[in-house]
């Protein structure tokens, strides 16, 4: 569990990074940063695949943990309430 909580705050900031600097390019004596690429594909998979990491893959680990404490609750307060009226 922690595993996956110290990927999403320190591999992914990382991967974004690297995939914004890394591809550069040279535009009449200049260089151009920030996500320069040849290819309209390699633009939209790299959109597509941005979102998953930024966006799907925390939320889906949130609902998790919160699905997690959610059944963790359930179960004691039932606990509770059948060990109470006994």
């Amino acid at each position: 569990m922690y595993g996956a909580i110290a990927f999403f705050w320190i591999v992914i900031p990382t991967f974004v990074t690297t995939i914004i600097v890394v591809p550069a390019d040279i535009v009449e004596g200049r260089c151009i940063k920030f996500g320069v690429n040849k290819s309209e594909a390699v633009r939209k998979s790299m959109g597509i695949f941005m979102n998953l990491i930024t966006y799907f893959l925390p939320l889906t680990l949130m609902v998790f943990c919160y699905a997690r404490i959610v059944h963790t609750l359930r179960t004691k307060v039932a606990y509770n309430f059948y060990s109470a009226s006994a």
